[in-house]
């Protein structure tokens, strides 16, 4: 149970009291997917409640969904992603890469990426609303999404020589977390859309493959910056795959 509420601590804003050090960290790896699904359920309720309860469009349900998931995360996949835009756009060796990812503001290659991201995201989730097939893919996304954070960490270093939380999952995950994050991942995402998850969760593996193939290239492996970039594409890509999928039945 303590590497589930360090999970938590890690990746939301619910208020877990845990005292972890970088071996927790790196072993609470493999419960990232069941976080997922814990945010991807809640999630789910919401959606239900907006639209069958209180009868709210689609569109703007979709809106509040997403800005729900920037808020219950503190924001923390979002500014990844912003952080390596910004890097990756604006650097021209490892070096610049790095110290502008870790610069706190964001510049116009972060600005661009989110508000591109965030309008993927919310009209996808408004076509499976419209569809009435949102609440599975609202379940699985999220917990496909924070799988492709244990797949990177096993299978490239940490890029930085200083240390961080990111560097206690390349560390410490290894082969058995990733398995223990592919069975949860595997688990929750067929429960709720059987032979449909694989589409979806493909598309999401893909997406951190080639960021993670970029991530290489540019800085030698991978940052916290760079788990949560891929977070955020794993997750919409996922979600595109629903519209995808649900655009054929």
């Amino acid at each position: 149970m303590t590497g589930i509420w360090v999970a938590t601590a890690l990746l939301t804003r619910v208020p877990v009291r845990v005292v972890a050090g970088a071996h927790e960290v790196g072993r609470a790896a493999r419960w990232f997917p069941l976080v997922g699904g814990a945010l991807g359920g809640t999630a789910a309720l919401a959606a239900w409640g907006l639209r069958d309860v209180m009868g709210v469009p689609p569109s703007l349900s979709a809106a509040l969904l997403v800005s729900f998931g920037a808020w219950i995360t503190g924001a923390i996949h979002l500014d990844g992603l912003a952080d390596m835009a910004d890097g990756f756009g604006g650097g021209s060796t490892r070096d610049d890469v790095l110290r502008i990812m870790r610069d706190p503001a964001i510049g116009s290659y972060g600005a661009v990426t989110v508000a591109t991201l965030i309008t993927l995201k919310v009209t996808a989730l408004a076509t499976l609303l419209e569809r009435n097939a949102a609440l599975p893919f609202v379940v699985a996304a999220p917990v496909m999404s924070r799988w492709t954070i244990v797949a990177l960490g096993t299978w490239l270093p940490y890029a930085r020589v200083e240390g961080g939380i990111g560097q206690a999952v390349t560390r410490v995950s290894g082969l058995t977390g990733l398995l223990v994050a592919t069975a949860t991942t595997f688990a929750i995402a067929f429960a709720v859309l059987r032979t449909a998850a694989i589409l979806p969760w493909t598309l999401a593996a893909v997406s951190a493959l080639m960021l993670g193939r970029a991530a290489k290239s540019r800085i030698g492996g991978v940052t916290g910056d760079v788990f949560g970039a891929s977070v955020e594409l794993a997750e919409t890509t996922a979600l595109v795959g629903g519209v995808l999928l649900t655009g054929h039945t």
